[in-house]
């Protein structure tokens, strides 16, 4: 299996209500592919205290690597990351993606 872990440090701007909006496509999407499942998403409440502004993220699990591939490849998906590098600070600079075996 592997994990997708997306953490986004969002523009101070951004309404949570667009965070969420952007997750729900995520959620949504996730149920629709092969081979993805168990989205889960929101806000950091950690008592750590050590997001470095990545106060955003969230995890889908895949079958495989090949299951990533599509989900990576997939329009949907790819309109949904827009928004996120477009609200998020810096872009792209402004997200981490690891993708692990689990």
């Amino acid at each position: 299996m592997i994990r997708h872990i997306v953490l986004t440090k969002f523009k101070p701007e951004t309404p949570e209500e667009k965070v969420s909006e952007i997750y729900r496509g995520l959620a949504d999407l996730t149920v629709t592919l092969p081979g993805a499942r168990d989205f889960k998403g929101g806000r950091s409440r950690s008592p750590e205290q050590i997001e470095r502004g990545y106060m955003h993220g969230f995890v889908i699990d895949f079958d495989d690597w090949a299951a990533l591939q599509a989900y990576s490849e997939n329009e949907e998906h790819k309109a949904l990351g827009a928004q996120l590098v477009a609200n998020a600070v810096g872009g792209i600079d402004g997200i981490l993606v690891l993708d692990i075996e689990v």
